[in-house]
């Protein structure tokens, strides 16, 4: 269900000084009750009153996790820096188990700032991964969010940054009851249809499962643009040819000794350091580290010496990091990066 943006007359508490103003949401009409923001300032959260306390709960662990997930979501997935949201807690069509799933306008940190999610009542979890699933579509690039590719995408970063807390929202068994349809040649341009979003999820399981990582996964499919398709992706990750990807997917898929019960069937989400890739300043920084201290053996320096020359190599870390983050952050802020607003709602196949 697309949501165009227009003007909405939202009810709003009473004047408080110390509570900033809430936004215009997506469909959020009610009175939006200022929780608290996040330590870095990057997210403000606000829930729905008549929630009571369950609702308070919620959107206060939300506060405490929040830092977490922009970190991880910004560094470890995509690797460029986002920018602040404001995020409002609800009974999202009607339920508060958080199956109602969640909702933004557009595909970045303009556009699609205001994040409406789904009170899920003991679960944080759930809140966090629902959290995650727009955000992500906000460190898009301007791209991906609205088509099939970059669904699958940011239902696994909501899967990865809550360990699988939205497992009913899983899609890649029905792609597999419905005679596993091809997608991975060709991108849908909606990210409503469970076949093609299926698809994609067990196609990431299956390069995850070959040892490829999240934040690759993410950086290239985002570099791809609307009009990617997960054989390219494949093509750029393996070096492989396009035309092969789907045969030897396919292929993986058959060999299943239990077929497609989840959207993870290869165990992607096992594989070892799937938030822990290594930045390349730090790999080159540690490099040059390593040589400072051999040639300083070499030339029988002494450890005063030797700690010296080190350190006059770590005084360029904090300039060569920041120069790194700078540039991805003016590249995620580049004239032409925005998209226009197509951001769906992310709900569990039984709802769609």
């Amino acid at each position: 269900m697309s949501h165009r943006l227009k003007s909405i007359e939202t009810k709003r508490a009473p004047f408080d000084r110390d509570q900033p103003a809430p936004p215009q949401w997506p469909s959020y009409t009610g009175v939006s009750q200022f929780v608290g923001t996040s330590p870095s300032g990057r997210v403000t959260v606000y829930v729905d009153p008549t929630l009571g306390a369950a609702g308070l709960q919620n959107a206060q662990d939300l506060v405490n996790d929040a830092d977490r997930i922009v970190s991880e979501n910004d560094s470890q997935i995509f690797g460029a820096a986002g920018g602040p949201v404001n995020v409002i807690i609800f009974a999202l069509g009607g339920v508060t188990d958080g199956a109602g799933g969640a909702d933004h306008m557009g595909c970045d940190y303009t556009t699609g700032s205001a994040i409406e999610v789904c009170a899920a009542l003991g679960s944080p979890a759930r809140v966090s991964g629902l959290f995650e699933a727009e955000l992500s579509e906000c460190s898009m690039g301007g791209n991906l969010c609205g088509v099939s590719t970059g669904e699958a995408l940011s239902r696994w970063c909501a899967s990865v940054i809550s360990n699988n807390a939205l497992a009913d929202f899983a899609t890649a068994p029905q792609w597999a009851r419905d005679g596993m349809p091809d997608y991975v040649n060709h991108t849908d341009p909606t990210d409503q249809n469970a076949d093609s979003t299926g698809c994609g999820m067990a196609f990431l399981s299956w390069l995850m499962g070959e040892g490829h990582t999240l934040d690759q996964i993410a950086q290239t499919m985002v570099s791809l643009g609307d009009t990617g398709t997960l054989a390219q992706l494949y093509s750029r990750l393996s070096t492989d040819m396009v035309t092969n990807a789907w045969p030897a997917f396919l292929a993986a898929v058959e060999a299943l000794p239990s077929g497609v019960t989840t959207d993870d069937p290869f165990g992607g989400a096992g594989q070892p350091a799937q938030l822990t890739h290594i930045a390349p300043w730090t790999v080159e920084l540690s490099g040059k580290v390593f040589s400072t201290i051999l040639a300083a053996v070499s030339a029988g320096k002494t450890a005063h010496q030797i700690v010296a020359n080190v350190r006059a190599v770590l005084v360029s870390a904090p300039n060569g990091k920041a120069a790194s983050v700078e540039k991805a952050a003016k590249a995620s802020s580049a004239p032409g990066s925005r998209c226009s607003t197509k951001s769906r709602r992310l709900l569990p196949i039984s709802r769609q």
